[in-house]
C-alpha cells in the first residue's frame, strides 16, 4: 500500500496525518520540498499559495523547475494532482481576509518580510515559519525554535524587529540555522534549502500528531 511504511511508523496518529489541513505559503526552494515531505507522508488536503513562475535560476533548488516560464502552481499542481492551487501574491490585504483558522497547520516559506508579519499575525496560533536558508551549506546546523528565541539568523533578527514595531507579542515556532552566511550575493544550495522544506514538513507533522 502506498502510505504502508508511513502508518507502520506512526501508527494510530496516522489518522491525523490524513485527515490533517495544511496550507504551504510559497513553494520555492523551501516550500516545494516541505510540499513534496507532506504529500508523501500521507496528507492528503494541501493548499498551495504563490503567484511567481519558473526561471532558470531556480533550476538548483527548486522542484519543478524545469518548466521556465510556467507558474510554480500549475507545475506542482501537475506533479501533486491532489493539491489545492492559490495564484496569488500574498499581501496585507489578501492576509486580511483570508480564513487561515481553516487549516491545522500554516507553514509560511517566503522570504518577504512585510508579508511575514502580516502572516503571522493573522495565523500565529497554527504558524511555522521559515527564517532564512540562503548564503549557507551546513543543514546540520538546522533548528527549530520560537521566533524570539532564534539566534545568529539575519533574516529572523529583521522579523522581529518588525513584528515588535506592530506591537506582536504573540508566539510561533520557527526553523532557522546557527550557520553564518558564506556568500553575500544570492547564493543558495539544496542541501540546505531542501533540508529546511524537510524541517518544516517534520515540525508540521509534529504539531498534527499533538493535537
Amino acid at each position: 500500500m502506498r502510505f504502508q511504511r508511513c502508518k507502520s511508523l506512526f501508527k494510530d496518529d496516522f489518522e491525523k496525518i490524513k485527515n490533517a489541513k495544511v496550507l504551504i505559503l510559497g513553494v520555492g526552494g523551501v516550500g516545494g520540498f516541505c510540499l513534496d515531505c507532506l504529500y508523501r507522508s500521507g496528507v492528503l488536503n494541501i493548499t498551495i499559495v504563490d503567484c511567481d513562475t519558473f526561471e532558470i535560476s531556480n533550476q538548483n533548488r527548486q522542484i519543478g523547475s524545469e518548466n521556465i516560464g510556467e507558474k510554480k502552481v500549475e507545475v506542482l499542481k501537475r506533479l501533486y494532482p491532489n493539491i489545492k492551487t492559490i495564484d496569488k501574491k500574498i499581501t496585507k490585504e489578501w492576509c486580511e481576509n483570508f480564513n487561515f483558522y481553516d487549516f491545522d497547520v500554516v507553514i509560511d516559506a517566503i522570504d518577504d518580510l512585510n508579508a511575514k508579519v502580516y502572516i503571522a499575525k493573522h495565523s500565529y496560533k497554527n504558524l511555522i515559519s521559515s527564517m532564512g536558508s540562503a548564503k549557507k551549506t551546513d543543514p546540520t546546523k538546522i533548528e527549530k525554535a520560537s521566533i524570539w528565541k532564534t539566534k545568529i539568523d539575519p533574516m529572523a533578527k529583521k522579523f522581529r524587529a518588525l513584528l515588535k514595531k506592530e506591537g506582536f507579542k504573540e508566539d510561533f515556532l520557527t526553523i532557522f540555522s546557527t550557520e553564518e552566511a558564506k556568500c553575500k550575493d544570492l547564493g543558495s544550495f539544496v542541501g540546505v534549502t531542501g533540508a529546511f522544506g524537510l524541517a518544516l514538513c517534520s515540525l508540521a507533522i509534529e504539531k498534527i500528531i499533538s493535537k
